[in-house]
C-alpha cells in the first residue's frame, strides 16, 4: 500500500517504519497519491503562537481569553485533556485546570502568522479558500506536474514548513471532497495526516453522528434526533422531500448526498 513518511517525506509500499529514517509516522492509504483536495488545520493555533514566542510556557496548560467572567478562544492541547473547550466560561475552565495560564489574544501575532501560512498555501495552488485565521481548503488538482510531487506530498512539505520555519504545527485531511477533507483533518490531530478514499466514503460516514455535518448545531442535532434521526446511516434513508417537509428550508441543505 502507498505509503509516506511525514518526517522525511520517503515514498514507499511496505514497512511499518520509514525505510529512510525509521520514523513510525507515516499516512498509508490506497488513494494517498490520487487525491487532491484538503483540509489544513492549523493545531491549538492561538495557544501555540503564544507558546512559540513564549518558551516559559512550554510544557504548560495555557488557556486563550478574557478574565473570569470571558471566555476561552482556545486552549492548547494539555489543557484539553482537562476537559477545556473553546467558547466555554473562563470561570469553568479554571475550575477544571486551575493550572493554566490565562493569556489575553494578541490577534495582531495571530493574523502575521496566518498570512505567513497562506503564503505557503498559495506557493502550492492557487485555489485556496481560507474559513478563519487557522483553516483553509486546498484543491490540488492538476499540480502535480508543476511541483513533480503528488499533492500528498506537497502537502507534508507544507506543514513541514510550517515546522521548521514558523514553528506551528497543522493537520491535514486529504479526500475528494470538501466536506470529507474538513473530517479528516480532525481524525488525528496534533499533526495528523488523515486520508479518506472514496470507495470508503459510504462506509465511513454511516454510522457517525448527524453533528459532523457542517451547520448542525445543537438545536439542530436535537430536531433531527427528534425525528428518529441520530447518524448519517437515518439520514440517508430520508428523502429530499420528506426532509423539507419535515424541516423546511433547511431540509434542504441535509447533505443526504454526502457518500457522493
Amino acid at each position: 500500500m502507498p505509503a509516506l513518511c511525514r518526517d522525511c517525506l520517503t515514498q514507499f509500499e511496505t514497512g511499518e517504519r520509514c525505510p529512510s529514517c525509521r520514523s513510525p509516522r507515516l499516512t498509508r492509504h490506497p488513494d494517498l497519491f490520487s487525491l487532491s483536495i484538503a483540509h489544513m488545520d492549523c493545531d491549538a493555533f492561538f495557544a501555540a503562537v503564544e507558546k512559540r514566542d513564549n518558551p516559559a510556557l512550554a510544557g504548560q496548560p495555557v488557556i486563550i481569553g478574557g478574565g473570569r467572567r470571558g471566555v476561552v478562544s482556545t486552549a492548547c492541547y494539555i489543557a484539553r485533556i482537562k476537559g477545556v473547550k473553546s467558547a466555554m466560561p473562563m470561570f469553568q475552565a479554571l475550575k477544571l485546570c486551575p493550572e493554566a495560564v490565562v493569556v489575553k489574544p494578541r490577534f495582531d501575532a495571530y493574523v502575521e502568522a496566518s498570512k505567513a501560512i497562506r503564503q505557503m498555501m498559495d506557493e502550492l495552488t492557487p485555489v485556496v479558500e481560507p474559513l478563519s485565521l487557522d483553516e483553509a481548503f486546498l484543491d490540488l488538482t492538476g499540480t502535480e506536474r508543476l511541483h513533480g510531487a503528488p499533492p500528498a506530498m506537497m502537502l507534508a512539505r507544507l506543514v513541514r514548513r510550517m515546522k521548521d520555519e514558523l514553528g506551528l504545527t497543522g493537520s491535514i485531511g486529504l479526500s475528494h471532497n470538501k466536506f470529507l477533507a474538513k473530517i479528516a483533518s480532525d481524525l488525528d490531530k496534533p499533526r495528523g495526516f488523515s486520508v479518506i478514499g472514496r470507495a470508503e466514503t459510504v462506509a465511513f460516514l454511516k454510522p457517525k453522528p448527524v453533528r459532523i455535518i457542517w451547520g448542525i448545531g445543537p438545536a439542530a442535532q436535537e430536531s433531527l434526533e427528534a425525528a428518529g434521526i441520530r447518524t448519517i446511516a437515518d439520514l440517508h434513508r430520508w428523502e429530499k422531500d420528506a426532509l423539507t417537509t419535515r424541516f423546511g428550508v433547511s431540509g434542504v441543505c441535509c447533505p443526504r448526498g454526502v457518500s457522493a
